[in-house]
């Protein structure tokens, strides 16, 4: 993937880091296997897994400038930064096309905890976007865990994270969150899921446009050969079964929040080859 060669941007921030004690025990009557699942998904919808954290303190610690200014020079941060700004490209293009004005959310950088309107997060849970403050929260320890524990290298796969979290901040301003929460409300268990494959294709829909829109400007397209793969690597390893039987030695489809590894496939695929947010309506799709 050509990613040094993208323009970097401005929004996204260094929020520190604190405590270091570990995952904290949150939402009340979970046992361990279930924290450690839960901690395993990246994308994980603030309202659902950090419910009840807003009673824990907020540990985040004061920014060491001398600390951020060395992390603002890794390649981590660049790379968060070019991928960041490429979404808000693409995504600001494709609200225009419908009259409609795009708000990029901020993306976070921390280490460790951080302290955010939806309740403390932790490294361990992995990225995550919070709908209270419009932002996404991004340990670089996940990059690496990516490649190490799930079996998913590459940095389109990295990127494939990103642009899945800026896919919760697209639902959050189309009020796609509000449809889910609908089904919730009436009893149906797959509205976190219609949400999360939803993200997943909107990562998708990202990459279609971003490969074209560096073709046209360099001649040349943004992804290179292995890097479709990468992504799907990625969308495979972390859906809910694999993740399950991984943990818990068995799959319980009642209880799934992120879909199977099939489906998260899947919708990502429809995102990349069509590049049609319309076609990434998994509300309204009879077989998901």
């Amino acid at each position: 993937m050509r990613w040094e060669d993208l323009r970097g941007g401005s929004n996204i921030q260094f929020r520190g880091g604190g405590g270091g004690g570990g995952v904290p025990i949150i939402g009340g009557g979970l046992g361990v296997v279930a924290i450690a699942v839960i901690a395993m998904f990246f994308g994980v919808d603030p309202r659902v897994v950090l419910q009840g954290a807003q009673q824990l303190p907020q540990q985040t610690q004061a920014v060491d400038p001398a600390q951020a200014e060395a992390l603002q020079q890794t390649p981590e941060w660049r790379f968060a930064d070019r991928i960041n700004q490429s979404t808000e490209e693409v995504w600001t293009a494709l609200f225009a096309q419908s009259g409609a004005r795009y708000e990029p959310p901020t993306l976070n950088v921390f280490e460790g905890q951080v302290g955010t309107a939806c309740g403390s997060g932790v490294a361990a849970m992995g990225p995550f976007y919070c709908p209270g403050d419009r932002s996404m929260y991004l340990d670089f320890s996940f990059f690496r865990e990516l490649s190490s524990r799930f079996g998913a290298p590459g940095d389109f796969a990295q990127a494939y994270v990103i642009a899945h979290e800026v896919g919760h901040h697209v639902q959050n301003l189309t009020g796609a969150n509000q449809e889910a929460d609908r089904l919730g409300a009436r009893g149906a268990s797959s509205g976190s899921v219609r949400l999360e494959l939803q993200a997943d294709c909107y990562a998708g829909v990202w990459a279609f446009h971003a490969n074209q829109r560096f073709q046209a400007e360099r001649g040349v397209p943004l992804l290179e050969p292995g890097d479709v793969e990468e992504g799907l690597t990625a969308a495979n390893a972390i859906g809910d079964d694999t993740l399950q039987r991984e943990a818990q030695g068995r799959v319980a489809p009642d209880s799934f929040t992120h879909g199977s590894s099939a489906q998260r496939v899947r919708w990502f695929r429809v995102g990349l080859q069509s590049g049609d947010p319309a076609r990434c309506d998994t509300f309204n799709a009879r077989q998901l």
